[in-house]
């Protein structure tokens, strides 16, 4: 069966009819910090979330929205036809979406000042070693389990390869593993994926229909960010798995997460809000706060939903 195929097949295993789950996601809206919620321009009618998330009462807004998504989706495909993506439409002014206006060239590689004057020097090389490159899933996460290539194999307790699924549209990346993943083997564990998990179901997703996986698949001593060298050593496994997956969207988590997917040394500011294209495939990526920074810095939680809604944009024009 075609890539395309097993896409379509996962999809459709899991009918979900919209009326039965406007409360619950209405719920999974309020669990992530957002208690009201008005239609933005960047959501489409033909969104199974705008029903989900829009206000009985806000039928101005909702027109409004049918009519920008319209624009947008027109945009959007005219843009593609072109091999490019367009940015992100201007918010209205009843929206407080937080984008950047950018050039075409600046969504295939992060825009100038997003480059540090010495990243030439500390950029991690875009490659896939050889041998990692012809490995399948099976074979790729028993190479990781016996990975010995940096001193992290020494205090880990055991590499946290992956979770999701193999035909997945979304890849999440985050940066490391933490001392509950470490533990479970299993990314994204504990308060910071539980959030996540509300974040996914918020848009329609379960964990089980993405991909989520690591900058790093060893657990930093003390949880600090990773070393240079150690995600470059990393970065064949990553890639592969990427290369494999084919995902329509790479969503980064976190500061860490986007400076290495960009090479770069900007801050998560600078990042967010702006669409790029990974390395030199096709794949869009976007740049959002990472769950544990939302669990403790709460009001940013309505800019990393702004995200989600920019990301699943882009995976309805893909």
């Amino acid at each position: 069966m075609s890539e395309q195929g097993k896409r379509t097949e996962v999809r459709d295993s899991n009918p979900e009819p919209q009326s039965s789950n406007e409360a619950r996601r209405l719920a999974y809206l309020r669990a992530i910090g957002i208690d009201v919620w008005v239609p933005r321009a960047v959501m489409s009618a033909e969104t199974p979330m705008s029903a989900a998330i829009a206000s009985p009462t806000d039928e101005p807004a909702v027109a409004n929205c049918k009519a920008q998504g319209e624009a947008l989706r027109t945009r959007r495909s005219a843009s593609l036809t072109n091999s490019a993506l367009a940015s992100a439409p201007a918010p209205s002014d009843k929206a407080d979406i937080h984008t950047s206006s950018i050039q075409a060239d600046d969504i295939h590689r992060p825009s100038a000042e997003l480059i540090s004057s010495n990243s030439e020097e500390s950029r991690i090389p875009s490659y896939i070693n050889d041998d990692v490159a012809q490995l399948g899933w099976d074979a790729l996460r028993q190479r990781v389990s016996g990975c010995t290539l940096c001193p992290l194999h020494k205090t880990r307790t055991q590499t946290v390869f992956g979770v999701g699924s193999h035909t997945a549209d979304w890849l999440f990346i985050g940066e490391a593993p933490g001392a509950d993943e470490d533990r479970k083997g299993e990314p994204f564990v504990g308060r910071a994926g539980q959030l996540l998990n509300n974040m996914l179901r918020a848009i329609g997703l379960s964990r089980e229909q993405v991909y989520i996986a690591n900058i790093l698949k060893c657990r930093p001593p003390k949880n600090r960010d990773p070393k240079p060298e150690e995600a470059h050593t990393c970065e064949p496994y990553l890639k592969r798995q990427i290369d494999l997956l084919r995902p329509k969207i790479i969503v980064a988590l976190g500061r860490v997460a986007g400076q290495n997917l960009l090479n770069t040394d900007a801050a998560i500011g600078q990042m967010r809000g702006r669409q790029y294209v990974y390395a030199d495939t096709s794949i869009p990526l976007l740049v959002t706060y990472h769950p544990a920074y939302l669990l403790r810095s709460p009001g940013d939680k309505r800019k990393a939903w702004n995200d989600l809604l920019m990301a699943q944009k882009l995976v309805e024009v893909r």
